[in-house]
């Protein structure tokens, strides 16, 4: 393959450094929680934000735009004044939520853990005497 050739010339291969790509989505901080909130069906712009907690208005609309491009949700706009704007998940977005579903009751299940971890090892590492020069 010769530089002018390209990517789009190379034979289609399971390369598993392309799962860094998908890995991407699910190593997201608000994707995995739009996708869960989808879940149980279509959803507009301000229903999203509201049970997506701390995320702002920029990161909603930024993660639906991914989340859409890469194919797990659809974008429909309604003509009636003022637009209505839904997003719904598609077949591949369920299947990414039937996938990550276990990942994220573990993290509901241990977030309590992670915190006194996280609080414990913070206290060590003040308490510890500082590095020499």
């Amino acid at each position: 393959m010769t530089a002018a050739d390209g990517p789009s010339s190379m034979p289609h291969r399971q390369d598993p450094c392309r799962t860094s790509d998908v890995l991407g989505i699910v190593g997201d901080k608000w994707s995995l929680l739009v996708v869960r909130n989808l879940s149980q069906g279509p959803r507009r712009f301000t229903e999203l934000k509201r049970v997506t907690t701390g995320i702002s208005q920029r990161m909603l609309t930024v993660t639906l735009r991914g989340l859409e491009r890469d194919g797990i949700l659809t974008r429909t706009v309604v003509n009636v004044m003022p637009p209505h704007v839904s997003y719904a998940l598609t077949p591949m977005g369920m299947t990414l939520r039937e996938a990550t579903a276990p990942l994220l009751e573990w993290s509901l299940g241990n977030l309590d853990g992670i915190h006194a971890a996280r609080a414990a090892y913070d206290s060590r590492a003040e308490a510890a005497p500082p590095a020499p020069s």
